[in-house]
């Protein structure tokens, strides 16, 4: 086991118990050696994500308190035994690690993946979650093929940013939906061929109808849930698909399974990140194409904010409130 500190005491970000951002508070806590199959890791940026909410809500149950966060990148401080093709000081970046708000993390090994000469810590630790999100959606949950129209919901979030470019790569074309002006900014200089303001825009699916000459679209992919379902089901064409990735604004209720036969034989899928990277190979796949293509510069990750872990509850508060574009960031 090759070691270095490992002895010291670092802050973490602790949910104290299930409610809203309040109940974010930073503490010391010591942090061991690696186990067999785990790094040491001092991060150097922790993604914010509304996994992240899920569970410091209660949606997705973790019994409390525990260390917030599922993402992030930093440098290797330790190695355990049984760990092979890591080395002390080597660049690494992860999702779905539970405790990554924090300034040491223990992460097994294999959940791990190496950083690309050319990107940064942060911008690894900005694209993991959302850049593995958009890479499954666009290319398993529904694989765009060249000439698909496709609509993107919240188009000037992270991931909406980086699912826009990874279609348009595909020969896709997009309509985005955003909430302000500066969103559909955002959204355009991303590569989306339509936008529509839904603060302007009273039925969506109307307009997207309009925008695809009564014909709608191949896929919509939502990240929203409640309250952009119903138009997203709307805007498909026949035999079009749903690929609802999360609920932002809260779960969808239950829905009747007919409409999808009137609708036009569509479908519904409700996939999870999880689920897409289940072996070591695909997580290397689909992390070494989206880095790959960050270093190549091919694919732009914008970060929207930078907090110390002390404002993690801004953090949230912006996030929650839609009130931020691209990814946010903790720094330890």
């Amino acid at each position: 086991m090759n070691v270095q500190r490992t002895d010291e005491p670092t802050q973490a970000l602790i949910v104290t118990r299930n409610g809203g951002p309040e109940v974010l508070e930073v503490t010391q806590r010591d942090v061991g050696p690696p186990g067999p199959g785990e790094l040491l890791v001092r991060v150097t940026a922790a993604g914010v994500n509304f996994i992240d909410v899920y569970r410091r809500e209660g949606t997705y149950p973790m019994p409390t308190p525990f260390v917030a966060g599922d993402e992030g990148a930093g440098r290797v401080e330790a190695v355990g035994s049984q760990v092979s093709g890591v080395a002390v000081g080597d660049l690494v970046a992860w999702a779905r690690c539970p405790g990554s708000a924090a300034g040491l993390v223990i992460v097994e090994a294999d959940k791990t993946v190496p950083v690309p000469a050319g990107v940064p810590a942060e911008t690894a630790a900005a694209a993991m979650f959302q850049g593995l999100t958009a890479h499954y959606l666009v290319n398993s949950s529904y694989p765009v093929q060249p000439g698909d129209v496709v609509l993107v919901h919240a188009a000037a979030g992270g991931v909406g940013q980086l699912l826009t470019q990874l279609v348009k790569a595909k020969g896709g074309a997009v309509i985005a939906t955003v909430s302000t002006e500066a969103k559909a900014v955002k959204a355009r200089a991303a590569g989306a061929d339509h936008v529509i303001n839904y603060s302007k825009v009273t039925d969506i699916a109307a307009a997207v109808r309009e925008l695809t000459g009564g014909v709608g679209v191949a896929a919509a992919y939502d990240g929203v849930g409640k309250n952009t379902f119903d138009a997203s089901l709307d805007s498909l064409r026949i035999r079009g698909m749903l690929v609802l990735f999360g609920g932002a604004s809260g779960p969808v209720p239950p829905v009747d399974l007919q409409r999808l036969n009137s609708g036009g034989s569509l479908n519904v899928t409700r996939p999870t990140l999880a689920h897409f990277v289940r072996t070591r190979e695909e997580l290397l796949h689909r992390s070494e194409e989206i880095l790959g293509a960050i270093a190549g510069r091919t694919l732009s990750v914008e970060i929207g904010g930078r907090y110390p872990l002390a404002e993690a509850a801004r953090a949230y508060q912006d996030l929650e409130g839609r009130r931020s574009t691209g990814k946010l960031l903790l720094i330890p």
